[in-house]
């Protein structure tokens, strides 16, 4: 086996969460979307400001993501979005939303985002 499959073999998975039902599932809108623009939150070590073509707007996400990513590495990434969360205020700058993210068997953060050509800015994820 390679050292990567060694390492991703002795992680240990977090726990699984309580059970929801699908109607739970079904009220969360989580969309493809494109990163435009993104900069360091000021005063902030682990916090970027990004601006996020989401299909249906552009909107400002502030992801908690700078200490894994230069801003100007992910300018035109390709990402997954939580467009329904509740807005929330970060250090005075409001988050639209939520880049969903997991991390890799090395503990580094990893974008969720889709990998097939022609899937576009907007589509549903279901």
């Amino acid at each position: 086996a390679t050292k990567t499959a060694n390492i991703a073999e002795n992680k240990v998975a977090e726990p699984q969460k309580d059970l929801i039902q699908f109607e739970d599932f079904a009220k969360m809108d989580i969309r493809v979307g494109t990163i435009l623009e993104a900069e360091k939150m000021p005063k902030a070590n682990k916090l970027l400001i990004l601006k996020v073509d989401t299909g249906i707007d552009v909107r400002t996400i502030v992801s908690g993501i700078a200490e894994s990513f230069k801003p100007e590495d992910i300018i035109g990434k390709r990402v997954t979005v939580l467009v329904n969360l509740a807005p929330r205020n970060l250090r005075g700058v409001e988050s639209q939303g939520m880049i969903l993210m997991t991390s890799n068997a090395e503990g580094k953060l990893v974008f969720v985002n889709p990998d097939a050509d022609g899937v576009g800015n907007g589509e549903t994820i279901n």
